[in-house]
């Protein structure tokens, strides 16, 4: 895998692009959100301090933020504002129905930006 955001779009090593960062898949809901430790293809330190992915909940709020202002934006783009009840049911399970996704993808995105970890085609 040759670019950065093919790389992240499969949750792969930032060093090597090839390990996975995640034990388990997406659709496992065991282990969800746990990072490998060392990644399985090069070993690099996935985890460069302890703690490093709370910042990753910054990330997750901004995606939250901009799920529920898209939700709102299509609902009252091809519903013409509907009741508030909507919104919420709406936003709700938008919310629950992408948990996963944004989960994993906020700590790929944070681990990326703020891991200082360089690809490195040799890996």
């Amino acid at each position: 895998m040759k670019s950065s955001g093919a790389a992240m779009l499969a949750a792969k090593c930032p060093r090597c692009h090839k390990g996975n960062l995640f034990p388990v898949s997406l659709i496992s809901f065991r282990k969800l959100s746990t990072v490998n430790h060392n990644c399985p293809h090069c070993g690099v330190v996935l985890e460069p301090e302890p703690d490093f992915y709370y910042g990753a909940m910054y990330v997750s709020y901004a995606l939250s933020v901009a799920l529920v202002i898209n939700v709102m934006i299509i609902l009252n783009y091809v519903f013409g504002d509907p009741d508030l009840w909507v919104y919420i049911v709406a936003v709700g399970v938008a919310n629950v129905l992408l948990l996963p996704i944004m989960l994993r993808y906020s700590k790929v995105l944070y681990l990326y930006a703020a891991g200082k970890i360089k690809y490195d085609p040799k890996a």
